[in-house]
């Protein structure tokens, strides 16, 4: 993928993730299949991880050699009651990171999208590998959640 379809994949799915935050709570609490998570965990990931790449990218441009940890998704799912607790400021929240992470592959793409770094899981990465997986991470997402409202 390149920085143009990354940059119009990060678009795209910020304006179509921003509009499941206006479900209704009965639609919120639909998930994609026995044992899933429902929509407004999905949200609150989003949202999360959209924070959580944004202090990655940063690092990673910024400071050499970085070793970048993962997180336990279900551990903060369950440690902030993500099932229930409402959304709150999180669509704000969610499309300022988005914009932010945006900014930051328009800006630096083309001078670092091959700058190594470690993740503890997955070993050494480029920053295009984390670029690409700001943008389809929520691709993936998106599909649970249509998935969740046509139950």
């Amino acid at each position: 993928m390149d920085k143009t379809d990354l940059l119009k994949l990060l678009d795209v799915t910020k304006d179509e993730t921003k509009n499941f935050f206006d479900l209704t709570n009965e639609k919120l609490s639909k998930s994609y299949g026995q044992g899933k998570w429902n929509i407004r965990q999905i949200l609150h990931h989003l949202t999360d991880t959209e924070i959580l790449f944004y202090g990655r990218l940063k690092k990673i441009i910024a400071e050499p050699k970085q070793v970048i940890w993962a997180f336990n998704q279900d551990d903060w799912n369950m440690a902030f009651n993500y099932h229930s607790v409402d959304l709150g400021n999180k669509k704000v929240i969610y499309e300022l990171c988005r914009n932010l992470n945006y900014e930051l592959i328009d800006q630096y793409y083309d001078n670092f999208w091959n700058k190594e770094f470690v993740h503890n899981e997955t070993g050494l990465r480029t920053l295009k590998d984390e670029f690409e997986k700001v943008a389809l991470h929520n691709q993936g997402h998106i599909n649970q959640i249509k998935i969740a409202l046509e139950q």
